[in-house]
C-alpha cells in the first residue's frame, strides 16, 4: 500500500514506550520507519525501565531515546534522559493518536506473584491522563520472550500480564502482541529484549494492527 493510500497517511502519532523503544536496533527504529512510510507524522520516545506512572510527570531515567519525524534520534544513557509528562507531550504534538508500548516493566517477572493492584494503578493513571486530553489511544502489549535470562521473563507471567492489560487499558484499544508469534518464535538477546530481526517482525505486526484498528478508522472518518 502506498503512503498516500494508507489509512495512517496524514495522521500525527505519538509513540511512547519502555526500553524496547530506546537502543538503536531495538523496536523504535523499525517501527518509526514503518509508520513514517505509511505517511504518518511520528514522534517516538522510549524511556528505559519506565512504567506508566513515569509518564505522568517529568522524571529522570537511566536511558532513553527521542525521535521526531524524519530527524535523527537523540539517544542518551547513563541517567542523561528524562521522561516528559504525557499531557505536555500531547499539548505540544497535538497527536491524532497516542500509541503506548509498555508491558514488561509491570511484569514482576522475578517475583512469585503478579503485582496486580500496583499495575492497575499504573495503567489507569496513564489512561486517565490521556483521556483527559480527549486523544485516542492504542496500547500495545508485551511480546513473547525467552524463558529465563536476567529479567526472568516467563510465558505464564507474560500471558497473565497481557490478559490483565487487555481488561484494563480502556478507553485505549488493546493490541495483543502474543498473537503475532508463537512462544519462542521471536529470538531474544537476554530473554526479554529481542534480536533485530525479531524487532523488525514485531514492528511490521504493530503497523498492520494499526492499519486495521477501529480507533484509526474512526479518526479518519472524523477528518
Amino acid at each position: 500500500m502506498s503512503a498516500s493510500a494508507s489509512i495512517l497517511a496524514g495522521l500525527t502519532l505519538l509513540v511512547i514506550g519502555e526500553s524496547h523503544m530506546t537502543v538503536p536496533g531495538f523496536l523504535r527504529e523499525p517501527l518509526h520507519a514503518s509508520l513514517t512510510a505509511q505517511g504518518a507524522k511520528v514522534h517516538s520516545i522510549g524511556a528505559c525501565g519506565a512504567s506508566p506512572s513515569r509518564w505522568l510527570k517529568a522524571q529522570p531515567v537511566d536511558c532513553g531515546a527521542d525521535q521526531a519525524g524524519a530527524g535523527a534520534p537523540v539517544v542518551k544513557s547513563h541517567k542523561g534522559f528524562s521522561t516528559t509528562a504525557i499531557t505536555d507531550l500531547i499539548r505540544t504534538d497535538k497527536p491524532d493518536l497516542v500509541v503506548v508500548i509498555i508491558g514488561d516493566t509491570m511484569g514482576s517477572y522475578d517475583k512469585p506473584s503478579f503485582a496486580k493492584t500496583w499495575a492497575w494503578q499504573e495503567v489507569t493513571g496513564l489512561t486517565k491522563a490521556i483521556a483527559s486530553t480527549n486523544t485516542a489511544c492504542v496500547w500495545v502489549g508485551p511480546a513473547w520472550g525467552t524463558p529465563g535470562g536476567k529479567y526472568f521473563k516467563n510465558d505464564a507471567r507474560v500471558q497473565q500480564l497481557s490478559h490483565f492489560l487487555s481488561s484494563n487499558v480502556a478507553p485505549c484499544d488493546y493490541v495483543d502482541s502474543l498473537k503475532f508469534s508463537k512462544p519462542g518464535q521471536w529470538t531474544t538477546v537476554d530473554g526479554q529484549h529481542l534480536t533485530q530481526s525479531s524487532y523488525a517482525s514485531w514492528s511490521r505486526a504493530i503497523t498492520n494492527a494499526l492499519l486495521k484498528s477501529t480507533v484509526v478508522n474512526q479518526i479518519k472518518k472524523k477528518q
